[in-house]
């Protein structure tokens, strides 16, 4: 069960080694911005190419006739993998090994929608995946395997993202083995520690000039590729999709060079390196200036 491209490598790795895979859940195709077209899930095109019987109801909750489909199945186990639907507490019981959910955060931190772009967000020095047995609590369930991986400030979400993907694929056969086997133990979670990782609300892009750059950088990688950290300027919105730090001083949101490095709240700047003004193509930051009226000695203000 899942949806995003995050889940196609281990749906992928399942199918490569071997694994019986009775049926694939994922969410309804969406119709594009203007309604021109309809887009499936990366899970979608994947189970069709592989040729695997796919399932795409709107909602699991009260679905008498899916709750009686997955029945009939018999399956032995349900991975769940950024399904984006709560599974209903009914269907729980429907797999003879339950379900288990692979999330991308180390938990209990950064239970729910967004971990990923949080903990980047949050500055964290590390992340990974969690493998856990799926109950009625968010992301509560008890724990077996945390894989980790260390962050650095030159990642953003799209990278960890993949890296995350990459090794849950790597590890997937050798849980399920275990979980077979009956070998795979399930620990609960301190939920004194638990964290939340709400989902990201496109306002929260626009950068606060008053701010540490290392926040900004946060910012700018945590929210890549979508919906990006932004600025306004002339009543314009600039999305920076790439930066990295600088020593420059200045004001608060000054531009101190030729090249857009832009001054932050503690006597360091950022030096932009990709940029996207609304409505074009992204851009490389000596291109951009070319045509630019954000020049040296420009205050971009916080509105």
């Amino acid at each position: 069960m899942g949806t995003p491209v995050f889940a196609v490598p281990i749906l992928k790795s399942l199918h490569q080694n071997g694994f019986p895979i009775k049926l694939v859940y994922t969410q309804p195709p969406q119709k594009s911005k203007r309604g021109q077209r309809i887009n499936k899930s990366p899970v979608q095109a994947i189970s069709e190419s592989l040729n695997i019987e796919f399932r795409s109801p709107q909602s699991l909750k009260n679905n008498t006739e899916e709750y009686d489909f997955l029945k009939k199945k018999d399956a032995d186990l349900a991975i769940v993998v950024a399904y984006g639907q709560i599974i209903p507490k009914n269907f729980l019981s429907l797999t003879k090994k339950g379900f288990i959910n692979i999330h991308a955060s180390i938990l209990p931190k950064w239970r729910g929608a967004a971990p990923i772009q949080r903990a980047i967000m949050n500055l964290d020095k590390e992340t990974g995946i969690s493998i856990m047995k799926i109950n009625e609590e968010l992301d509560g369930g008890p724990i077996s395997n945390t894989y980790k991986i260390r962050l650095d400030q030159n990642l953003n979400a799209k990278d960890v993202s993949k890296k995350l993907a990459l090794l849950a694929a790597d590890k997937i056969s050798d849980v399920v083995d275990e979980i077979f086997m009956d070998k795979l133990k399930f620990v609960d979670q301190d939920n004194s520690k638990a964290t939340y990782a709400k989902k990201i609300t496109k306002n929260e892009g626009q950068i606060d000039w008053k701010s540490d750059a290392l926040k900004i950088i946060g910012k700018i990688n945590g929210l890549y590729p979508s919906p990006g950290a932004f600025f306004n300027f002339n009543g314009q919105r600039y999305k920076i999709l790439k930066a990295e730090i600088g020593n420059g001083i200045g004001k608060n949101g000054e531009v101190i060079s030729d090249n857009l490095e832009i001054a932050c709240g503690d006597k360091k700047s950022i030096k932009v390196s990709e940029i996207q003004r609304e409505g074009k193509k992204a851009q490389k930051i000596g291109e951009f200036i070319l045509g630019s009226q954000i020049r040296k000695g420009t205050v971009i203000s916080n509105v």
